[in-house]
């Protein structure tokens, strides 16, 4: 555990709550946390190993995670505190793949610097377990083997999937020259087809610096009196961490405040579905946050071209409009409409559409959408019993964030475990997700939900309220819980 991050995240939190008149203690009483687990730094690895006890199994066999992002790391980590002797190899080939990816929103927005969200793999990697430094490009699960790209034959008996998504920019006409990208790593070839022309989106850890400089430029524009326009996008795809694409709007809302021009920015949302979130009373609490700020938003608009010359941005926008009367049916025909949107913008912030790695879809442990399939309770491969997924490449409702990852993998382990014991899998993944939803620089609606798509609040407070403690926790709590307790296999 980094004594010295720890220490200096409390003592910036205590001069953020002491600016409010309150104590540490008087913030945890405020969110209603029993105990010191979370805003006194107790998700660290070093506490919670005394507040858990965990069970270990002699059970043998060989096994190999793709993917040493959060939930392959994560995994590796717990899987050693649960088997006496593991014998464990991860498969990943960025150096940085275990950086804080849920930080990317406030690099963009100027509150944390690159530097507060990379974190080395090496620096995480549990004892004993075995690195990789290679890409997976071929999966034989008949076989019990991978192949990767420097051409090692790699056999097991146990396989997770934990591969993350691929951004897919080149989707989007305008820009095929940026092809598709991962959140960390070089970042470069979609930095130059992103260009200079006022795009930009906070989906990899270099973008979300350039994100924050764009912003920083159309900012001084409003300033100045120009009238500017800040558009923000949602596509199509499943994408992780659903509620970027709005926090990013309401960060530059914050900004455009703190600079004292946002009587000349007009910020309008294009969103692919037909809501602000898929649980009811999150989305009625946002709906009625976007009319407050006065932003403007048009649903089931989806980005399918730029033209960077001309600052442009065009949207297939649908909708349904009613036919005929149908006499057999006794209802009236429904037509589905579309038609092409083009937008100006100075500022374009862009969700890319998303999908799994090509490796992934054209195997036989992809599904026809690409996604691993598995059963969404246990994590296991629905035709592989050897083979389980974690994290974004996982075929489960919802599921894409930091948070879902945070009760996944110790499903996932126990789940694995008692396999290769030749025991019931027991252990149930509710579908737990949770989105700290920043509504401005300084407060967080805590949207927190499951399968059941209603809230589901881990806090005595009331859910769809905006709060400073939230941000706190945003800010300060949340990254050392995720690099010191989940990558140590204990929170």
């Amino acid at each position: 555990m980094d004594h010295k991050y720890i220490n200096n995240m409390l003592s910036e939190m205590d001069k953020d709550l002491s600016s409010k008149g309150l104590t540490r203690r008087d913030a945890m009483k405020l969110a209603g946390i029993s105990g010191a687990s979370l805003m006194m730094g107790g998700a660290t690895s070093a506490s919670a190993s005394t507040e858990e006890e965990v069970v270990t199994s002699d059970a043998k066999g060989k096994i190999v995670i793709v993917g040493g992002g959060l939930a392959g790391m994560s995994t590796a980590a717990r899987l050693t505190l649960q088997l006496s002797d593991p014998d464990i190899t991860v498969i990943e080939p960025e150096a940085l793949s275990v950086s804080y990816q849920p930080g990317q929103t406030l690099v963009a927005s100027g509150v944390w610097d690159a530097d507060d969200i990379a974190y080395k793999r090496d620096d995480f990697l549990p004892d004993g377990v075995k690195l990789i430094e290679d890409k997976v490009i071929d999966f034989q699960p008949n076989k019990n083997e991978v192949t990767t790209a420097k051409g090692q034959v790699i056999s097991y008996d146990y396989l997770i999937m934990a591969t993350g998504l691929q951004l897919d920019f080149e989707r989007i006409k305008g820009l095929e020259h940026a092809g598709r990208a991962y959140s960390s790593g070089d970042n470069t070839k979609l930095l130059n087809a992103l260009g200079d022309s006022g795009i930009c989106s906070l989906y990899t850890a270099e973008g979300a610096v350039k994100t924050w400089e764009l912003m920083q430029r159309s900012i001084e524009q409003a300033k100045s009196g120009k009238k500017t326009k800040f558009v923000f996008t949602h596509p199509s795809t499943p994408i992780k961490c659903g509620g970027a694409p709005k926090k990013i709007v309401y960060l530059t809302n914050s900004r455009l405040k703190e600079a004292g021009a946002r009587e000349n920015a007009e910020l309008t949302f294009y969103p692919n579905g037909g809501a602000m979130f898929g649980v009811p009373e999150y989305h009625d609490a946002i709906l009625q946050q976007f009319i407050r700020e006065d932003f403007k938003w048009h649903y089931r608009h989806n980005l399918i071209e730029v033209e960077p010359e001309n600052k442009i941005a065009v949207f297939d926008a649908k909708w349904q409009e009613k036919g005929e009367w149908d006499p057999m049916m006794k209802e009236f025909e429904v037509i589905a409409k579309h038609e092409k949107v083009r937008v100006e913008y100075d500022f374009l912030h862009i969700t890319p559409p998303q999908l799994a790695p090509r490796e992934v879809r054209e195997s036989d442990l992809g599904s026809a959408k690409g996604w691993v399939p598995v059963n969404k309770e246990t994590l296991q491969h629905v035709k592989f019993e050897n083979i389980f997924a974690i994290g974004d490449i996982a075929q489960v409702p919802m599921g894409k964030t930091g948070g879902s990852i945070r009760k996944q993998y110790k499903v996932l382990v126990d789940n694995l475990v008692a396999h290769m014991d030749g025991k019931p899998m027991t252990a149930k993944y509710a579908g737990y997700t949770v989105c700290p939803l920043i509504t401005s620089i300084g407060t967080v609606m805590m949207a927190e939900f499951d399968w059941t798509v209603t809230p589901t609040p881990s806090f005595p407070l009331d859910p769809l309220i905006e709060r400073w403690v939230f941000w706190l926790m945003k800010v300060y709590a949340l990254k050392p819980m995720t690099m010191y307790g989940m990558l140590a296999g204990r929170a």
